[in-house]
C-alpha cells in the first residue's frame, strides 16, 4: 500500500471542515517508526484545535491531521531505532497524525502495549490517562484515607482520575450525570453526587482533603468549588482556573499535562494487572469523527470514544 486514508483539517472552523483524504504512506525518518492505527482516541481538546482556539498556544500548520492518541502494531523500523520491532503492539500520545491507517511516530514516545490488552481499547490511554495521572499523582499528591472530590468524574478524563485516586487508597466523592453514574461506581466512586440535582454545598457531608476539577466552569461556579475543601487542602484544575484561598491554607494550582513516556508505562502496567480498566463508551469508524466531534460540543459524549480507521 502507497497510500492511506486520514482524517484531516484544511482550515478552521466547525465540524464540517474535518476531510477524509487519501494521502502518500509516510516512510519513518531517523529514530522514528511507521505505526498501522489500530485505533485513535477523542479527546475534546481536539474539538477546540479544530476550530482554531488553540492557535495562540498550541499552534499547527495546515493541513493538519487530527489524532494524538495512537496505538497499533509496528510496520517499519526507521534508522536509528532500537528496542522495537516490526510487529509489536504499540500505544502514544502524538503531536496529531494518529487518525490515519498509518503514522510516524517517535520510538522514544511509545510504549509496549501487552497482549491481554485488547490494542484498540489502548488508543484511550494517552491523553486522558496521562491527565489524569499526574492530576492525582504529581499535583494533587493523593494520598491513602483522603477524602478526594472529582468533579466531572463522567468524562474520559474523569474516569481514570476516579480509578487512580481510589488506587492511591482515597475515598472517592465524583460528581457525573445520571447517565454516568453506574460507570463512576463501578469505576470506584465510593458516593456519586448528581451535580444537575442543586449545589454540591447542599450534597457533601464534610470537606474533603482533594478537589480536583475536570469541568471548564464559570468563574463564580469555580469560586465555589473552595470551600468544599478543608483548611489546608489542595485544588487541583485541568480546566477553568480555581482561585487559592490563603486565609484557609487551601491551595490551587491549574495544570497542563505534559507527555511523559515513564508516566503511560505505569499505566499500562496498571492496566495490565487489573487494577485500572479503560472504559469505551463507543467504538466507531474514522469516518464518523465529525459526527463525534459534534457530539461532544452537545455535551453528549460519556467515557471515552475509540476511532477505527
Amino acid at each position: 500500500m502507497t497510500t492511506m486514508k486520514t482524517a484531516r483539517i484544511h482550515e478552521f472552523g466547525d465540524a464540517s471542515v474535518i476531510r477524509h483524504d487519501v494521502v502518500p504512506r509516510p516512510a519513518p525518518a531517523f529514530g522514528e517508526v511507521l505505526v498501522r492505527v489500530a485505533a485513535t482516541s477523542f479527546n475534546p481538546t481536539e474539538a477546540a484545535l479544530r476550530a482554531g482556539m488553540l492557535q495562540a498556544f498550541l499552534p499547527v500548520d495546515l493541513p493538519y491531521t487530527l489524532g494524538w492518541d495512537a496505538a497499533g502494531t509496528v510496520a517499519e523500523i526507521g534508522a536509528g531505532v532500537r528496542g522495537f520491532a516490526v510487529g509489536d503492539r504499540v500505544v502514544g500520545r502524538l503531536d496529531g497524525g494518529g487518525a490515519a491507517q498509518y503514522v510516524r511516530a517517535p520510538a522514544a514516545l511509545l510504549v509496549a502495549v501487552p497482549d491481554t490488552v485488547p490494542l484498540a481499547h489502548a488508543a484511550a490511554l494517552p491523553v486522558a490517562g496521562l491527565t489524569a495521572w499526574q492530576a492525582v499523582f504529581e499535583h494533587g499528591k493523593a494520598a491513602a484515607g483522603e477524602r478526594v472530590l472529582v468533579n466531572g468524574a463522567g468524562g474520559g478524563v474523569g474516569g481514570f482520575v476516579t480509578q487512580l485516586a481510589k488506587h492511591a487508597g482515597a475515598e472517592v466523592i465524583a460528581t457525573a450525570a445520571a447517565r454516568s453514574a453506574e460507570a463512576v461506581r463501578r469505576q470506584g466512586a465510593d458516593q456519586v453526587i448528581d451535580y444537575t440535582a442543586g449545589p454540591l454545598s447542599a450534597s457533601l457531608d464534610d470537606p474533603v482533603d482533594l478537589l480536583l476539577n475536570l469541568v471548564a466552569l464559570s468563574p463564580e461556579d469555580a469560586a465555589a468549588l473552595v470551600p468544599l475543601v478543608r483548611p489546608g487542602g489542595r485544588v487541583v484544575s485541568i480546566a477553568t482556573p480555581v482561585e487559592p484561598d490563603a486565609a484557609a491554607g487551601v491551595t490551587a494550582m491549574h495544570m497542563v499535562a505534559r507527555n511523559d513516556v515513564s508516566h503511560l508505562e505505569a499505566l499500562v502496567g496498571l492496566v495490565e494487572a487489573g487494577s485500572v480498566t479503560i472504559d469505551i463508551s463507543a467504538s466507531r469508524p474514522l469516518t464518523e469523527l465529525a459526527d463525534v466531534h459534534r457530539l461532544s460540543e452537545a455535551g453528549r459524549i460519556r467515557g471515552k470514544v475509540i476511532l477505527v480507521p
